[in-house]
């Protein structure tokens, strides 16, 4: 039993993402599972912002917020975000004609991308500022907010909504699934804090394996959309490449700002790890739902390399153990 709680401790990610890939195919493929279909999918999408919550919540708790502070890289990280969604939208802009116009606007999804809740989590695990990510994610939102009610009209002309009518509908949207725990930690923390003390020995890793669950669901819901959306094959694979090329430049381009600071695992973190879902409703409220694909491989892509950081970082733990005893 041990050692199968072990396996589940070092590799959630990649069970998480194998269980979410074959809970799919078992409900796709296997015609007897059928009729527990549209529950399943009903059930899947309760859970998510569930589970999402419970998760922030727990991590938030282990967070002082007297110790948040914006830091000189936060804000070129911001600048990065802010800078790369205005380019690919004026160049849009300008270029009607442009061929290859949704993949443009699929990349431009993948980096206006807020963090994501669990990043902070994530960061801890592998021995990073989870306190500094935290503020970075609540910066990262707020800054999506104003982002793309303003950029995202150079591409898409058509809507009407005024700035603030686009604001709070996005900040309408962040704030039950992020700032509410946020603030419900703080108020316990600040009022209760025997309670606070508590629920932070209690839930000791219970963050990381709910995001493992909640992983689950989210391949298994991204693979429904793969499957089920009537975009082309060649279409979809380019989507998907683009989804990997924003990864790969968000990570790298995270990692080196953070390391000029000190902070190298959290700035890979902050601009690399995405709230995918939030993207995905982007690109239905605001673009086109063709344009989800590119946000929705972008989890895989995301979480693989999350899985490899985290094994890496279990073998260098293991070897200084060894070389300690």
């Amino acid at each position: 039993m041990n050692l199968v709680i072990r396996f589940l401790k070092n590799w959630t990610l990649p069970v998480g993402m194998t269980c979410g890939v074959l809970g799919f195919l078992a409900f796709h493929y296997i015609h007897v599972l059928a009729p527990l279909k549209p529950a399943a999918q009903a059930t899947a999408e309760f859970l998510m912002p569930t589970v999402l919550f419970i998760m922030l919540f727990a991590t938030f708790c282990k967070v002082n917020p007297r110790e948040m502070r914006i830091s000189r890289w936060h804000v070129w990280l911001v600048m990065f975000q802010l800078l790369t969604c205005l380019a690919i939208a004026l160049f849009l802009h300008f270029t009607p004609g442009f061929s290859h116009a949704l993949l443009a606007e699929g990349l431009m999804i993948c980096l206006v991308c807020p963090t994501a809740g669990a990043a902070a989590m994530i960061t801890g695990r592998l021995g990073g500022n989870e306190t500094s990510l935290t503020t970075y994610t609540i910066l990262s939102n707020l800054a999506a907010a104003i982002i793309i009610p303003l950029v995202f009209p150079l591409v898409e002309k058509h809507t009407n909504a005024s700035f603030l009518n686009q604001f709070f509908v996005i900040l309408r949207r962040v704030f039950p699934l992020l700032i509410f725990p946020f603030l419900m930690a703080w108020g316990l923390r600040e009022f209760f804090p025997r309670v606070h003390k508590k629920v932070v020995e209690r839930t000791g890793g219970l963050a990381f394996y709910l995001w493992g669950f909640g992983l689950v669901l989210s391949v298994g819901q991204t693979c429904r959309f793969l499957v089920d959306s009537p975009v082309s094959i060649h279409l979809k694979w380019m989507l998907s490449l683009v989804g990997l090329f924003a990864c790969a430049l968000q990570f790298f381009m995270g990692k080196n700002i953070g390391a000029v600071y000190g902070e190298r695992i959290g700035g890979g973190q902050e601009l690399g790890q995405k709230n995918t879902i939030f993207a995905i409703w982007v690109s239905y409220t605001y673009l086109s739902p063709i344009l989800s694909v590119a946000p929705g491989t972008y989890i895989i892509w995301q979480n693989a390399f999350n899985a490899w950081q985290l094994w890496r970082k279990q073998r260098q733990d293991e070897r200084k153990s060894n070389l300690l005893r």
